[in-house]
């Protein structure tokens, strides 16, 4: 298996991350800029959309992080991605809460923020996104409090990954943020461990 993507995409290190605990075996490359431009032909014709990451499996090809997650886990067979259909269905719900609710609050404030991009300076439009980045952490505040640090059915799965990657992001942002003792409990814990060492690193946001 080869995996495609800079390990300083949050989302690329989903997907090395899973295969890391999963046990599965790749090989890594790096595309993505400034490193190697995925724009070109020969990764378009994997991907039309040009971003990382990618899998290619015995000529398989596949592209979207959380896609590739749970192409992972079931490959796999891993209780990251449970064999019960409920216990299964609230991962899904959460993984897919991070790249559709989660995410997309935060991009503005980040793109602020963190990216120091000059075209994002609406104090107005960051206010927003800070507040909707809020509200959804204290969403999974309520979730991992409730859940005795999970995300899902009590145990690690494929959501906890996704949402410790997104934690990594809410702290290496700077601005004032709420208190989230749940958040950050669940976020130390992940990254004490082996893997999450690797890929919660403070070097990479």
């Amino acid at each position: 298996m080869r995996i495609l993507g800079r390990v300083t995409s949050s989302n690329v290190r989903k997907v090395l991350w899973t295969a890391d605990l999963i046990g599965i075996g790749y090989e890594h490359e790096d595309w993505g800029l400034p490193l190697r431009d995925p724009r070109v032909p020969e990764f378009l014709a994997l991907n039309p959309n040009g971003t990382v990451p990618v899998i290619v499996d015995a000529g398989f090809v596949l592209w979207e992080s959380s896609a590739i997650m749970r192409y992972l886990g079931q490959k796999g067979g891993s209780d990251l991605w449970p064999a019960d259909v409920r216990e299964r269905a609230l991962v899904d719900q959460w993984l897919t809460w991070q790249a559709t609710e989660l995410l997309p609050s935060w991009l503005y404030a980040v793109t602020a923020f963190l990216a120091k991009n000059p075209d994002f300076n609406d104090p107005e439009r960051i206010a927003q996104s800070v507040d909707k980045w809020s509200a959804n952490m204290r969403m999974l505040e309520a979730q991992l409090a409730e859940g005795g640090g999970y995300v899902a059915n009590g145990r690690l799965s494929l959501a906890d990954l996704a949402l410790a990657l997104s934690s990594h992001r809410w702290f290496s942002t700077p601005f004032d943020r709420p208190e989230l003792p749940a958040v950050t409990e669940h976020y130390q814990r992940l990254k004490a461990t082996e893997a999450g060492r690797k890929y919660l690193n403070a070097d990479t946001p």
